[in-house]
Protein backbone atom coordinates (compact mmCIF):
# COMPACT_ATOMS: atom_id res chain seq x y z
CA UNK A 1 0.00 0.00 0.00
CA UNK A 2 1.57 3.17 -1.15
CA UNK A 3 0.53 6.70 0.40
CA UNK A 4 1.89 10.47 -0.29
CA UNK A 5 4.03 10.05 2.88
CA UNK A 6 6.84 8.04 4.13
CA UNK A 7 5.99 5.51 6.38
CA UNK A 8 8.46 5.25 9.60
CA UNK A 9 9.16 1.97 10.82
CA UNK A 10 9.97 1.08 14.57
CA UNK A 11 12.36 -1.95 14.93
CA UNK A 12 10.21 -5.19 16.86
CA UNK A 13 12.11 -7.95 18.88
CA UNK A 14 12.43 -11.25 16.82
CA UNK A 15 10.41 -14.14 17.70
CA UNK A 16 11.42 -16.28 20.24
CA UNK A 17 10.42 -20.19 21.10
CA UNK A 18 7.97 -19.62 24.81
CA UNK A 19 6.62 -15.91 24.08
CA UNK A 20 3.27 -15.60 23.52
CA UNK A 21 3.43 -19.33 23.05
CA UNK A 22 5.38 -19.42 19.70
CA UNK A 23 6.93 -22.41 18.27
CA UNK A 24 9.08 -22.39 15.00
CA UNK A 25 7.60 -22.28 11.80
CA UNK A 26 6.94 -25.97 11.74
CA UNK A 27 3.50 -26.55 9.74
CA UNK A 28 1.83 -29.67 10.47
CA UNK A 29 -1.52 -31.18 11.83
CA UNK A 30 -2.17 -32.49 15.14
CA UNK A 31 -5.30 -33.53 16.75
CA UNK A 32 -6.32 -33.00 20.40
CA UNK A 33 -7.91 -35.69 21.80
CA UNK A 34 -11.59 -35.04 23.61
CA UNK A 35 -11.14 -34.66 27.31
CA UNK A 36 -7.62 -32.59 26.63
CA UNK A 37 -7.03 -29.70 29.48
CA UNK A 38 -4.22 -27.13 28.84
CA UNK A 39 -2.17 -25.24 31.00
CA UNK A 40 -3.31 -23.30 33.59
CA UNK A 41 -7.23 -24.51 32.40
CA UNK A 42 -9.82 -27.01 34.26
CA UNK A 43 -11.61 -26.95 30.43
CA UNK A 44 -11.72 -30.19 29.11
CA UNK A 45 -12.46 -30.59 25.55
CA UNK A 46 -15.81 -32.34 24.74
CA UNK A 47 -14.60 -33.82 21.01
CA UNK A 48 -11.54 -34.06 19.25
CA UNK A 49 -10.08 -30.97 17.69
CA UNK A 50 -7.69 -30.90 14.63
CA UNK A 51 -5.47 -28.22 14.50
CA UNK A 52 -3.35 -27.57 11.53
CA UNK A 53 -0.41 -25.77 13.28
CA UNK A 54 1.06 -22.77 10.36
CA UNK A 55 -1.11 -22.80 7.21
CA UNK A 56 0.55 -20.28 5.14
CA UNK A 57 -1.63 -18.69 2.77
CA UNK A 58 -0.41 -16.04 0.48
CA UNK A 59 -1.93 -13.05 -0.56
CA UNK A 60 -2.33 -10.52 -3.22
CA UNK A 61 1.28 -8.70 -3.09
CA UNK A 62 2.69 -12.28 -2.82
CA UNK A 63 3.37 -12.23 1.38
CA UNK A 64 2.41 -15.69 2.91
CA UNK A 65 0.46 -15.16 6.36
CA UNK A 66 0.34 -17.92 8.61
CA UNK A 67 -2.71 -19.29 10.51
CA UNK A 68 -3.57 -22.19 13.03
CA UNK A 69 -6.54 -23.62 11.90
CA UNK A 70 -8.85 -25.86 14.46
CA UNK A 71 -11.47 -27.33 13.19
CA UNK A 72 -13.63 -31.05 13.82
CA UNK A 73 -11.22 -33.80 13.65
CA UNK A 74 -13.74 -36.35 12.04
CA UNK A 75 -14.22 -34.00 8.79
CA UNK A 76 -17.11 -35.96 7.74
CA UNK A 77 -19.21 -32.39 7.13
CA UNK A 78 -17.95 -28.73 5.78
CA UNK A 79 -18.65 -26.29 8.53
CA UNK A 80 -18.08 -22.43 8.70
CA UNK A 81 -15.26 -20.45 9.61
CA UNK A 82 -14.56 -17.70 12.01
CA UNK A 83 -11.46 -16.15 11.19
CA UNK A 84 -9.65 -14.16 14.30
CA UNK A 85 -7.44 -11.33 13.58
CA UNK A 86 -4.51 -10.03 15.10
CA UNK A 87 -0.75 -9.13 15.68
CA UNK A 88 -0.72 -10.63 19.28
CA UNK A 89 0.33 -14.85 18.36
CA UNK A 90 -1.79 -17.23 17.21
CA UNK A 91 -0.90 -19.34 20.13
CA UNK A 92 -1.08 -16.18 22.94
CA UNK A 93 -4.38 -17.20 24.65
CA UNK A 94 -6.46 -15.45 27.43
CA UNK A 95 -5.54 -17.61 30.17
CA UNK A 96 -1.92 -16.36 29.86
CA UNK A 97 -2.83 -12.72 29.52
CA UNK A 98 -4.98 -12.48 32.30
CA UNK A 99 -2.25 -13.44 34.18
CA UNK A 100 -0.66 -10.02 34.39
CA UNK A 101 -3.63 -7.43 32.39
CA UNK A 102 -6.42 -8.50 34.89
CA UNK A 103 -6.41 -8.04 38.22
CA UNK A 104 -8.66 -10.99 40.01
CA UNK A 105 -8.11 -12.54 36.49
CA UNK A 106 -11.44 -10.33 35.63
CA UNK A 107 -13.32 -12.76 37.38
CA UNK A 108 -12.62 -15.53 35.18
CA UNK A 109 -11.38 -18.63 35.93
CA UNK A 110 -9.70 -22.26 34.64
CA UNK A 111 -13.41 -23.31 33.98
CA UNK A 112 -13.93 -20.36 31.15
CA UNK A 113 -10.93 -20.87 29.12
CA UNK A 114 -9.35 -23.99 27.78
CA UNK A 115 -5.87 -21.94 26.79
CA UNK A 116 -6.77 -22.50 23.21
CA UNK A 117 -8.20 -19.38 22.66
CA UNK A 118 -6.43 -16.80 20.54
CA UNK A 119 -6.33 -13.36 23.01
CA UNK A 120 -8.97 -11.47 22.86
CA UNK A 121 -10.98 -14.56 20.52
CA UNK A 122 -13.46 -16.63 21.62
CA UNK A 123 -12.72 -20.25 22.41
CA UNK A 124 -12.42 -23.21 19.86
CA UNK A 125 -13.23 -25.78 22.58
CA UNK A 126 -16.77 -24.04 22.60
CA UNK A 127 -17.26 -23.48 18.73
CA UNK A 128 -15.47 -26.62 17.30
CA UNK A 129 -18.32 -29.09 18.71
CA UNK A 130 -20.87 -26.81 17.38
CA UNK A 131 -19.79 -27.57 14.19
CA UNK A 132 -17.18 -24.48 13.34
CA UNK A 133 -13.51 -24.07 12.24
CA UNK A 134 -11.85 -21.10 14.15
CA UNK A 135 -8.84 -19.80 12.28
CA UNK A 136 -6.10 -17.81 13.71
CA UNK A 137 -4.38 -15.31 11.51
CA UNK A 138 -0.86 -13.62 12.84
CA UNK A 139 -1.62 -10.59 10.34
CA UNK A 140 1.29 -9.17 8.59
CA UNK A 141 4.20 -9.01 10.07
CA UNK A 142 3.47 -10.90 13.06
CA UNK A 143 5.80 -13.96 14.46
CA UNK A 144 6.40 -15.56 10.85
CA UNK A 145 4.04 -13.93 8.76
CA UNK A 146 5.78 -12.43 5.88
CA UNK A 147 6.07 -8.23 5.24
CA UNK A 148 6.24 -5.21 7.51
CA UNK A 149 3.70 -5.33 10.22
CA UNK A 150 0.58 -2.91 9.10
CA UNK A 151 -1.97 -1.64 12.22
CA UNK A 152 -5.31 -1.30 10.81
CA UNK A 153 -5.88 0.68 7.39
CA UNK A 154 -6.18 -0.30 3.59
CA UNK A 155 -3.12 -2.95 3.89
CA UNK A 156 -4.40 -5.03 6.45
CA UNK A 157 -7.87 -4.90 5.14
CA UNK A 158 -6.92 -6.04 2.05
CA UNK A 159 -4.69 -8.97 3.46
CA UNK A 160 -7.93 -9.48 5.27
CA UNK A 161 -10.15 -10.05 2.23
CA UNK A 162 -7.59 -12.43 0.70
CA UNK A 163 -7.63 -14.57 3.38
CA UNK A 164 -11.11 -14.73 4.09
CA UNK A 165 -11.64 -15.87 0.19
CA UNK A 166 -8.77 -18.61 0.54
CA UNK A 167 -10.23 -19.92 3.87
CA UNK A 168 -13.67 -20.21 2.04
CA UNK A 169 -12.17 -22.43 -0.76
CA UNK A 170 -10.57 -24.63 1.41
CA UNK A 171 -12.25 -28.55 1.01
CA UNK A 172 -13.77 -28.33 4.60
CA UNK A 173 -15.02 -24.90 4.65
CA UNK A 174 -18.89 -24.69 3.79
CA UNK A 175 -17.97 -21.06 1.80
CA UNK A 176 -19.24 -19.15 4.38
CA UNK A 177 -16.91 -16.93 6.89
CA UNK A 178 -17.36 -14.86 9.69
CA UNK A 179 -15.49 -12.16 11.70
CA UNK A 180 -15.28 -11.87 15.32
CA UNK A 181 -13.39 -10.63 18.37
CA UNK A 182 -12.45 -8.08 20.93
CA UNK A 183 -10.46 -5.11 20.35
CA UNK A 184 -7.81 -5.05 17.53
CA UNK A 185 -9.89 -8.74 16.13
CA UNK A 186 -12.63 -6.28 16.72
CA UNK A 187 -11.37 -2.90 14.86
CA UNK A 188 -9.68 -5.22 11.95
CA UNK A 189 -13.70 -5.91 11.29
CA UNK A 190 -14.46 -2.78 10.06
CA UNK A 191 -11.94 -2.17 7.60
CA UNK A 192 -12.30 -5.58 6.18
CA UNK A 193 -15.92 -5.38 5.99
CA UNK A 194 -15.77 -2.43 4.43
CA UNK A 195 -14.12 -4.39 1.08
CA UNK A 196 -16.81 -6.45 1.29
CA UNK A 197 -15.59 -10.36 0.45
CA UNK A 198 -17.91 -12.26 -1.03
CA UNK A 199 -17.70 -15.10 1.55
CA UNK A 200 -18.16 -12.63 4.39
CA UNK A 201 -21.47 -13.30 5.41
CA UNK A 202 -21.52 -12.28 9.04
CA UNK A 203 -19.08 -9.82 11.67
CA UNK A 204 -19.46 -9.49 15.18
CA UNK A 205 -16.66 -6.72 16.38
CA UNK A 206 -16.67 -6.72 20.20
CA UNK A 207 -15.30 -3.69 21.62
CA UNK A 208 -14.32 -1.81 18.15
CA UNK A 209 -11.88 1.52 18.14
CA UNK A 210 -13.43 3.67 15.07
CA UNK A 211 -10.67 6.28 14.05
CA UNK A 212 -7.26 5.06 15.30
CA UNK A 213 -6.10 9.10 14.91
CA UNK A 214 -9.02 10.73 17.02
CA UNK A 215 -9.89 7.91 19.32
CA UNK A 216 -6.72 6.02 19.91
CA UNK A 217 -3.29 7.80 18.96
CA UNK A 218 -4.11 11.45 19.06
CA UNK A 219 -7.17 12.22 20.72
CA UNK A 220 -8.14 15.70 20.85
CA UNK A 221 -4.67 16.43 18.72
CA UNK A 222 -2.82 15.45 21.85
CA UNK A 223 -0.23 11.77 21.23
CA UNK A 224 -1.59 9.16 23.29
CA UNK A 225 0.30 6.12 22.49
CA UNK A 226 1.84 5.50 25.16
CA UNK A 227 -0.03 1.79 25.88
CA UNK A 228 1.00 0.79 22.59
CA UNK A 229 4.39 2.16 22.33
CA UNK A 230 5.96 1.01 25.67
CA UNK A 231 3.66 -2.12 26.41
CA UNK A 232 2.07 -3.50 23.80
CA UNK A 233 4.88 -3.06 20.63
CA UNK A 234 7.89 -3.57 23.23
CA UNK A 235 6.32 -6.96 25.46
CA UNK A 236 3.68 -8.04 22.74
CA UNK A 237 4.23 -7.89 19.74
CA UNK A 238 7.03 -9.63 17.47
CA UNK A 239 8.07 -9.93 13.90
CA UNK A 240 11.14 -10.18 11.64
CA UNK A 241 10.45 -7.05 9.57
CA UNK A 242 9.48 -4.03 11.64
CA UNK A 243 6.26 -2.31 12.37
CA UNK A 244 4.65 1.12 11.13
CA UNK A 245 5.80 3.39 13.86
CA UNK A 246 2.69 5.98 15.25
CA UNK A 247 4.80 7.42 17.17
CA UNK A 248 7.42 8.71 14.72
CA UNK A 249 4.59 9.61 12.04
CA UNK A 250 2.67 11.57 14.81
CA UNK A 251 6.27 13.79 15.26
CA UNK A 252 6.93 13.98 11.49
CA UNK A 253 3.37 14.48 10.34
CA UNK A 254 0.99 15.28 13.61
CA UNK A 255 -1.93 16.11 11.64
CA UNK A 256 -4.31 14.00 9.53
CA UNK A 257 -4.41 16.66 6.84
CA UNK A 258 -5.98 14.84 3.78
CA UNK A 259 -3.53 16.22 0.99
CA UNK A 260 0.03 16.08 2.78
CA UNK A 261 -0.88 12.53 5.25
CA UNK A 262 -3.24 10.09 3.69
CA UNK A 263 -1.79 7.47 6.25
CA UNK A 264 -3.54 8.47 9.43
CA UNK A 265 -6.60 9.14 7.39
CA UNK A 266 -6.44 5.40 6.52
CA UNK A 267 -6.68 4.74 9.99
CA UNK A 268 -10.34 5.45 9.84
CA UNK A 269 -12.78 2.89 8.37
CA UNK A 270 -15.68 3.70 6.19
CA UNK A 271 -18.60 1.59 7.86
CA UNK A 272 -20.49 3.32 5.44
CA UNK A 273 -19.82 0.38 2.80
CA UNK A 274 -20.37 -2.37 5.39
CA UNK A 275 -23.32 -4.27 3.98
CA UNK A 276 -23.49 -7.17 6.07
CA UNK A 277 -24.89 -8.29 9.11
CA UNK A 278 -23.41 -7.26 11.93
CA UNK A 279 -23.80 -7.46 15.74
CA UNK A 280 -21.91 -4.95 17.90
CA UNK A 281 -21.28 -4.33 21.27
CA UNK A 282 -19.73 -1.68 23.34
CA UNK A 283 -19.19 -0.46 26.54
CA UNK A 284 -19.14 2.98 28.99
CA UNK A 285 -16.09 1.43 30.74
CA UNK A 286 -13.81 1.24 27.92
CA UNK A 287 -11.23 4.63 27.43
CA UNK A 288 -10.86 3.34 23.76
CA UNK A 289 -13.53 1.48 21.74
CA UNK A 290 -16.76 2.91 22.41
CA UNK A 291 -17.32 5.32 20.29
CA UNK A 292 -16.62 2.93 17.60
CA UNK A 293 -19.20 0.72 18.09
CA UNK A 294 -21.87 4.12 18.60
CA UNK A 295 -20.41 5.22 15.10
CA UNK A 296 -21.00 0.98 13.68
CA UNK A 297 -24.04 1.31 14.83
CA UNK A 298 -25.45 4.17 13.12
CA UNK A 299 -23.20 4.09 10.00
CA UNK A 300 -23.43 0.22 8.90
CA UNK A 301 -25.49 -0.14 6.02
CA UNK A 302 -27.55 -3.28 6.42
CA UNK A 303 -30.90 -3.26 8.26
CA UNK A 304 -29.41 -6.64 10.05
CA UNK A 305 -27.70 -5.07 12.79
CA UNK A 306 -27.83 -5.41 16.65
CA UNK A 307 -25.99 -3.22 19.37
CA UNK A 308 -25.55 -5.18 22.92
CA UNK A 309 -24.22 -1.98 25.04
CA UNK A 310 -22.81 -4.05 27.86
CA UNK A 311 -21.76 -3.54 31.83
CA UNK A 312 -18.70 -5.46 31.50
CA UNK A 313 -15.21 -4.87 31.10
CA UNK A 314 -14.82 -6.36 27.28
CA UNK A 315 -12.84 -9.31 28.47
CA UNK A 316 -15.46 -10.58 31.04
CA UNK A 317 -17.71 -9.90 28.50
CA UNK A 318 -16.44 -12.31 25.44
CA UNK A 319 -14.77 -15.08 28.30
CA UNK A 320 -17.20 -15.00 30.94
CA UNK A 321 -20.32 -13.53 30.22
CA UNK A 322 -22.77 -16.41 29.30
CA UNK A 323 -25.13 -14.28 28.02
CA UNK A 324 -22.45 -13.14 25.10
CA UNK A 325 -21.16 -16.55 24.74
CA UNK A 326 -25.12 -17.69 23.63
CA UNK A 327 -25.88 -14.64 21.42
CA UNK A 328 -22.75 -14.64 19.29
CA UNK A 329 -23.86 -18.04 18.58
CA UNK A 330 -27.57 -18.00 17.66
CA UNK A 331 -26.07 -15.06 15.56
CA UNK A 332 -23.21 -16.90 13.72
CA UNK A 333 -25.68 -19.83 13.15
CA UNK A 334 -28.25 -17.64 11.75
CA UNK A 335 -25.82 -16.31 9.07
CA UNK A 336 -23.31 -18.99 8.41
CA UNK A 337 -25.05 -22.08 9.11
CA UNK A 338 -28.41 -20.75 7.92
CA UNK A 339 -30.38 -22.18 11.02
CA UNK A 340 -33.94 -20.75 11.40
CA UNK A 341 -33.02 -20.06 14.84
CA UNK A 342 -34.80 -16.85 17.42
CA UNK A 343 -32.18 -14.74 16.14
CA UNK A 344 -34.09 -12.35 14.49
CA UNK A 345 -36.06 -11.60 17.48
CA UNK A 346 -33.45 -9.83 19.55
CA UNK A 347 -34.28 -6.68 20.41
CA UNK A 348 -32.16 -4.67 17.82
CA UNK A 349 -30.67 -2.27 20.92
CA UNK A 350 -29.75 -2.90 24.02
CA UNK A 351 -28.35 -0.57 26.65
CA UNK A 352 -26.52 -1.00 30.25
CA UNK A 353 -26.86 1.78 33.22
CA UNK A 354 -23.92 1.93 35.75
CA UNK A 355 -24.35 2.29 39.26
CA UNK A 356 -21.25 2.72 40.69
CA UNK A 357 -20.04 1.63 44.45
CA UNK A 358 -20.86 -1.66 45.18
CA UNK A 359 -24.21 -2.02 43.39
CA UNK A 360 -24.04 -3.69 40.33
CA UNK A 361 -25.13 -1.97 36.98
CA UNK A 362 -28.67 -2.65 35.00
CA UNK A 363 -27.90 -4.47 32.07
CA UNK A 364 -29.83 -5.49 28.93
CA UNK A 365 -32.55 -2.71 29.25
CA UNK A 366 -34.36 -2.53 25.70
CA UNK A 367 -34.55 0.89 23.79
CA UNK A 368 -35.64 1.54 20.49
CA UNK A 369 -32.78 3.09 19.37
CA UNK A 370 -29.66 4.66 19.94
CA UNK A 371 -29.14 7.75 20.50
CA UNK A 372 -32.28 6.92 23.05
CA UNK A 373 -35.17 8.85 21.46
CA UNK A 374 -36.65 11.16 23.77
CA UNK A 375 -33.43 11.82 25.39
CA UNK A 376 -33.21 15.62 26.74
CA UNK A 377 -29.75 17.35 26.49
CA UNK A 378 -30.05 19.37 29.20
CA UNK A 379 -27.64 22.48 29.71
CA UNK A 380 -25.75 22.85 33.13
CA UNK A 381 -24.29 26.11 33.32
CA UNK A 382 -20.92 26.62 35.35
CA UNK A 383 -21.00 28.94 37.99
CA UNK A 384 -18.23 31.16 39.71
CA UNK A 385 -19.09 29.00 43.01
CA UNK A 386 -18.10 25.91 41.27
CA UNK A 387 -21.36 24.65 40.68
CA UNK A 388 -23.39 23.86 37.89
CA UNK A 389 -26.61 24.58 37.15
CA UNK A 390 -29.82 24.28 34.68
CA UNK A 391 -30.10 28.39 34.29
CA UNK A 392 -27.51 30.64 33.75
CA UNK A 393 -26.11 32.90 36.14
CA UNK A 394 -28.17 35.64 37.44
CA UNK A 395 -25.07 38.22 36.87
CA UNK A 396 -24.72 39.84 33.28
CA UNK A 397 -20.93 40.03 34.39
CA UNK A 398 -18.28 38.21 32.59
CA UNK A 399 -16.74 35.87 35.21
CA UNK A 400 -13.37 34.52 35.42
CA UNK A 401 -11.93 31.29 36.88
CA UNK A 402 -8.44 29.65 36.39
CA UNK A 403 -5.54 27.02 37.50
CA UNK A 404 -2.35 26.39 36.84
CA UNK A 405 -2.18 24.79 33.33
CA UNK A 406 0.21 22.21 34.29
CA UNK A 407 -0.60 21.08 37.43
CA UNK A 408 -4.03 22.62 38.76
CA UNK A 409 -7.86 22.27 37.94
CA UNK A 410 -11.26 23.70 38.63
CA UNK A 411 -14.41 21.32 39.69
CA UNK A 412 -17.68 22.02 39.02
CA UNK A 413 -20.64 20.35 40.69
CA UNK A 414 -24.43 19.49 40.33
CA UNK A 415 -26.48 17.32 43.45
CA UNK A 416 -29.34 15.62 41.72
CA UNK A 417 -32.67 16.04 43.63
CA UNK A 418 -34.03 12.62 41.99
CA UNK A 419 -33.09 9.75 40.62
CA UNK A 420 -31.41 10.45 37.27
CA UNK A 421 -29.95 8.09 34.18
CA UNK A 422 -27.69 10.14 32.23
CA UNK A 423 -27.26 7.50 28.74
CA UNK A 424 -25.86 8.95 25.65
CA UNK A 425 -23.70 11.90 24.03
CA UNK A 426 -22.23 14.68 26.40
CA UNK A 427 -20.47 17.58 25.90
CA UNK A 428 -18.75 20.78 26.91
CA UNK A 429 -18.85 24.20 25.84
CA UNK A 430 -16.07 26.05 27.14
CA UNK A 431 -14.72 29.71 26.81
CA UNK A 432 -11.03 29.89 27.39
CA UNK A 433 -7.77 31.88 27.35
CA UNK A 434 -4.20 32.08 28.06
CA UNK A 435 -2.26 34.74 28.53
CA UNK A 436 0.79 33.40 28.83
CA UNK A 437 0.89 30.83 25.60
CA UNK A 438 -0.61 30.46 22.29
CA UNK A 439 -2.21 26.91 22.76
CA UNK A 440 -3.92 24.96 25.49
CA UNK A 441 -4.53 21.31 26.06
CA UNK A 442 -8.00 20.93 28.01
CA UNK A 443 -8.63 17.46 29.55
CA UNK A 444 -12.33 16.88 30.82
CA UNK A 445 -13.35 13.86 33.28
CA UNK A 446 -16.80 13.32 34.61
CA UNK A 447 -16.77 11.85 38.11
CA UNK A 448 -20.36 10.63 40.46
CA UNK A 449 -20.00 11.71 44.49
CA UNK A 450 -22.10 9.74 46.76
CA UNK A 451 -24.42 11.36 48.81
CA UNK A 452 -22.13 11.79 51.61
CA UNK A 453 -19.50 14.28 48.86
CA UNK A 454 -17.15 11.13 48.14
CA UNK A 455 -15.98 10.69 45.30
CA UNK A 456 -17.15 7.00 43.59
CA UNK A 457 -15.82 3.97 41.43
CA UNK A 458 -17.80 1.77 39.14
CA UNK A 459 -16.46 -2.21 39.16
CA UNK A 460 -15.98 -3.14 35.30
CA UNK A 461 -17.72 -6.72 36.30
CA UNK A 462 -20.05 -8.49 38.72
CA UNK A 463 -19.39 -8.11 42.19
CA UNK A 464 -19.63 -11.98 42.42
CA UNK A 465 -16.50 -12.34 40.13
CA UNK A 466 -13.95 -10.86 43.22
CA UNK A 467 -13.12 -11.86 46.48
CA UNK A 468 -13.72 -8.20 48.00
CA UNK A 469 -16.87 -6.63 49.16
CA UNK A 470 -16.18 -3.28 48.42
CA UNK A 471 -14.32 -0.67 46.54
CA UNK A 472 -12.27 0.31 49.22
CA UNK A 473 -10.73 -3.42 49.56
CA UNK A 474 -8.86 -3.28 46.26
CA UNK A 475 -5.40 -2.58 47.33
CA UNK A 476 -3.81 0.31 44.82
CA UNK A 477 -1.91 -1.93 42.50
CA UNK A 478 -5.18 -3.61 41.40
CA UNK A 479 -7.38 -0.09 40.73
CA UNK A 480 -6.41 -0.59 36.73
CA UNK A 481 -8.57 0.91 33.56
CA UNK A 482 -9.46 -2.64 33.16
CA UNK A 483 -10.92 -3.68 36.70
CA UNK A 484 -12.35 0.56 37.90
CA UNK A 485 -14.06 3.13 35.94
CA UNK A 486 -13.71 7.24 37.26
CA UNK A 487 -16.15 8.39 34.41
CA UNK A 488 -16.02 9.61 31.09
CA UNK A 489 -13.63 11.55 29.66
CA UNK A 490 -12.85 14.71 26.69
CA UNK A 491 -9.81 15.72 25.48
CA UNK A 492 -8.80 18.87 23.07
CA UNK A 493 -5.73 20.85 22.10
CA UNK A 494 -7.31 24.39 21.39
CA UNK A 495 -5.19 24.40 18.22
CA UNK A 496 -7.14 21.55 17.07
CA UNK A 497 -10.47 22.82 17.18
CA UNK A 498 -11.70 23.00 14.17
CA UNK A 499 -14.98 20.92 13.40
CA UNK A 500 -16.18 19.64 10.34
CA UNK A 501 -20.24 19.12 11.13
CA UNK A 502 -20.81 17.29 7.67
CA UNK A 503 -18.61 14.16 9.41
CA UNK A 504 -19.64 14.72 13.05
CA UNK A 505 -21.68 11.97 13.65
CA UNK A 506 -23.47 13.55 16.29
CA UNK A 507 -23.80 17.67 17.33
CA UNK A 508 -22.02 16.22 20.84
CA UNK A 509 -19.10 14.46 19.13
CA UNK A 510 -17.67 16.93 17.28
CA UNK A 511 -15.77 15.59 14.19
CA UNK A 512 -12.29 17.45 14.74
CA UNK A 513 -10.26 17.72 11.33
CA UNK A 514 -6.98 17.92 12.77
CA UNK A 515 -5.93 19.24 8.97
CA UNK A 516 -4.39 22.64 10.48
CA UNK A 517 -2.85 24.15 13.33
CA UNK A 518 -5.25 27.39 14.61
CA UNK A 519 -3.16 29.13 17.07
CA UNK A 520 -4.75 30.69 19.98
CA UNK A 521 -3.59 34.73 20.54
CA UNK A 522 -3.06 34.82 23.93
CA UNK A 523 -5.40 36.72 26.20
CA UNK A 524 -8.16 36.24 23.42
CA UNK A 525 -11.12 34.06 24.74
CA UNK A 526 -11.84 31.12 21.99
CA UNK A 527 -14.81 28.79 22.32
CA UNK A 528 -13.83 25.61 22.21
CA UNK A 529 -16.41 22.42 21.92
CA UNK A 530 -14.94 19.32 23.50
CA UNK A 531 -17.05 16.01 22.89
CA UNK A 532 -17.00 13.69 25.94
CA UNK A 533 -17.11 9.80 25.56
CA UNK A 534 -20.57 8.09 25.87
CA UNK A 535 -21.68 7.66 29.43
CA UNK A 536 -24.31 5.69 30.59
CA UNK A 537 -24.54 6.31 34.47
CA UNK A 538 -27.41 6.47 37.45
CA UNK A 539 -27.73 8.88 40.01
CA UNK A 540 -29.67 8.60 43.12
CA UNK A 541 -31.29 11.67 44.82
CA UNK A 542 -29.04 13.51 46.45
CA UNK A 543 -25.72 11.88 44.39
CA UNK A 544 -23.76 14.53 42.20
CA UNK A 545 -22.32 14.60 39.00
CA UNK A 546 -18.85 16.93 39.14
CA UNK A 547 -17.38 18.02 35.98
CA UNK A 548 -13.01 18.49 36.40
CA UNK A 549 -11.35 20.79 33.67
CA UNK A 550 -7.59 20.60 33.39
CA UNK A 551 -4.50 20.56 31.86
CA UNK A 552 -3.62 17.13 32.08
CA UNK A 553 -4.97 13.70 32.35
CA UNK A 554 -6.83 13.12 35.33
CA UNK A 555 -8.51 9.35 34.50
CA UNK A 556 -6.75 6.11 35.74
CA UNK A 557 -2.81 6.24 35.29
CA UNK A 558 -1.54 2.98 33.92
CA UNK A 559 0.43 1.15 31.43
CA UNK A 560 2.65 3.99 30.20
CA UNK A 561 -0.34 6.36 30.71
CA UNK A 562 1.47 8.47 33.13
CA UNK A 563 3.36 10.35 30.64
CA UNK A 564 2.49 13.62 29.44
CA UNK A 565 2.60 15.21 25.90
CA UNK A 566 0.75 18.07 26.64
CA UNK A 567 1.43 21.54 25.87
CA UNK A 568 0.62 24.46 27.94
CA UNK A 569 2.10 27.27 30.08
CA UNK A 570 1.40 29.78 32.57
CA UNK A 571 -2.35 29.83 33.95
CA UNK A 572 -5.88 28.58 31.88
CA UNK A 573 -8.39 30.79 32.26
CA UNK A 574 -12.13 29.49 32.21
CA UNK A 575 -14.90 32.75 31.50
CA UNK A 576 -18.13 32.21 32.82
CA UNK A 577 -21.24 34.56 32.95
CA UNK A 578 -22.46 37.13 30.66
CA UNK A 579 -21.52 36.58 27.33
CA UNK A 580 -19.92 33.49 27.88
CA UNK A 581 -22.46 30.62 28.40
CA UNK A 582 -19.05 28.15 29.29
CA UNK A 583 -21.64 24.70 30.46
CA UNK A 584 -21.76 21.12 30.26
CA UNK A 585 -24.78 19.22 28.35
CA UNK A 586 -26.13 16.10 29.37
CA UNK A 587 -27.98 13.74 27.51
CA UNK A 588 -31.06 13.18 29.98
CA UNK A 589 -33.00 10.06 29.75
CA UNK A 590 -36.50 8.53 31.08
CA UNK A 591 -35.40 6.12 33.88
CA UNK A 592 -34.98 2.89 32.34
Amino acid sequence: MKYNVDIPIDELQKPTTGHGGHQPLNPHDEVLPKGWVGEKSTKSLPCDILIQHDFGIKVRDGAKLYSDILRPANGSSKVPAIICWSPFGKKFNGMTSLSFMGPYNLGITGADLSGLEKFEGPDPADWVPQGYAIVHVDSRGSFNSEGTMAIMGTQEAEDGYDVIEAIAKQPWCNGNVGLAGNSHLAIIQWFIAALNPPSLKAIAPWEGCGDLYREQFARGGIYAGDLFDDTIQKYMLRGNHGIESFSKMFKQHPLATADANDWWNDKRPDMKKIKIPTYITGTWTNSMHGMGAIRGWLEVACEDKWLRWHPYQEWYDIWGNPQAKEELFMFMDHYLKGIDNDWLQTPKVRMAVLRFGETDAIANKVVEDFPIPGTDYQKFYLQSDSTMSNTKSSTAENGTMSYDGQTGFLSFKHTFEEKTQIVGLPKAVLHMSCKEYDDMDIYLILRKLSVTGEEMWNLNIPWSAVPVKKIADIPELKRTEVLLYKGPTGILRASNRKIDTSKSMHENWPYYTHDEVQKITPGDVVRLEIGIWAMGIEYEAGESIVLEVSGHSRGIVEFGKDKQHTDNKGQHVLHLGGEYDSHLILPVVPLL
